[in-house]
């Protein structure tokens, strides 16, 4: 059975009351079942990360923020923020928006006493997630603009492609990649989407998940069909998210990104890729220098869906025997990428397009 979430909504509620918690919807049950949960403390906060009951870069911050409001709940001392920092920072290192989150959460609770970082700590938590909500907003409607761009066939809505999970369920609200595809349904701009399964772990269901609930007209695709789509025309563009950029342009987002790039670049059609500026890694030169993560086998090995009876069951299709590779990202060249889109502007995915947009950012 299915059940809806109600719209619009955040994927991580603001913590309000006096008795602080935060509530997230776990995404491992997701198209089939929707379940809010609280997370505690540290510990379910971290779990939730690693575990991808929330996952998207953004969304993986502003969780990371929480989890430390909820450990300053429990030991604000100066060894309580380092050890709830590192566990934190363990859970997911592809990601760079968790590595910025910390760092911003630390470096404002290193500013004041121990007894007022509990509360210091959520209010930077929400601040955080108020910031993610409006760039994305942002994102959109400079996403929308570049679509007004786009050649259209008469009589034919625009195609639009994604990949993986860029939407509210992986940020604070209204997503990155899709964030422009709700503000150009919103403006009255025929739009069908693509939406790209993204084996292992299937995060296009959660796109097409989304979009069903907003009214967007879209079609699921197998990952393998994404190549005979845009090589027979019938994809105006590509858009993703992405986990981190670096600061030559480079980008680091759900494996099978690359590919769909590769095909773009061919064909000579856009591809475009959304996020905001806590995914922007200005330290890090290029994308030679971004982990990827190597996930555990078993999410390639086992298949989760549904029974027959409609109740939730896990198939193993390979055997825990075969030996098998699980990067979870991949690296687009700069080259590949027609135009980043930020919550300042689009510019080329260059070091000198990045640092148009962010001047603050220029190294000696």
């Amino acid at each position: 059975m299915t059940t809806s979430a109600p719209r619009p909504i955040r994927s991580i509620p603001p913590a309000t009351g006096s008795a602080r918690r935060v509530e997230i919807l776990d995404q491992t049950l997701l198209p089939h079942q929707s379940r809010w949960l609280a997370l505690g403390d540290l510990e379910s906060a971290a779990h939730a990360i690693h575990s991808m009951q929330v996952r998207g870069a953004p969304l993986i911050g502003a969780t990371a923020a929480y989890g430390l409001a909820l450990a300053m709940e429990a030991d604000a001392s100066d060894a309580g923020l380092t050890q709830a920092c590192a566990c934190l920072a363990a859970t997911r290192p592809t990601a760079v928006n968790l590595a910025w989150a910390l760092a911003r959460m630390q470096a404002r609770l290193n500013t004041v006493a121990p007894a007022a970082r509990a509360q210091a700590a959520w209010m930077e938590a929400d601040a955080i997630a108020e910031e993610d909500a409006a760039q994305n907003r942002a994102i959109g409607q400079h996403g929308q603009a570049l679509f007004r761009q786009l050649p259209q066939q008469p009589g034919r809505p625009l195609q639009i492609m994604t990949h993986c999970n860029a939407g509210w369920l992986a940020t604070v609200e209204q997503g990155t990649a899709l964030a422009p595809i709700y503000a150009a349904q919103a403006a009255g701009i025929p739009i069908h989407v693509w939406v790209s399964e993204t084996r292992p772990r299937n995060q296009g269901l959660l796109t097409a998940w989304e979009l069903k609930e907003a009214g967007v007209p879209h079609a699921l695709i197998a990952d393998n069909a994404a190549g005979q789509l845009i090589l027979q025309g019938q994809v105006d563009a590509v858009i993703t998210g992405a986990d981190r950029i670096a600061a030559n342009g480079d980008v680091a987002n759900k494996v099978g990104t690359c590919l769909k790039a590769l095909a773009c670049a061919h064909r000579g059609i856009p591809f475009y890729v959304a996020a905001p500026r806590s995914t922007l890694d200005f330290a890090c030169a290029s994308g030679q220098d971004i982990p990827i993560e190597e996930r555990e086998g078993d999410e390639l090995r086992v298949v989760p869906g549904l029974d027959e009876q409609g109740n939730p069951a896990r198939i193993r299709q390979i055997p825990t025997s075969e030996a098998v590779c699980n990067p979870a990202f991949d690296v687009t060249p700069a080259e590949l990428v027609t135009t980043l889109i930020t919550e300042r502007g689009c510019c080329p995915a260059s070091g000198q397009g990045l640092l148009a947009l962010y001047p603050e950012e220029a190294r000696d």
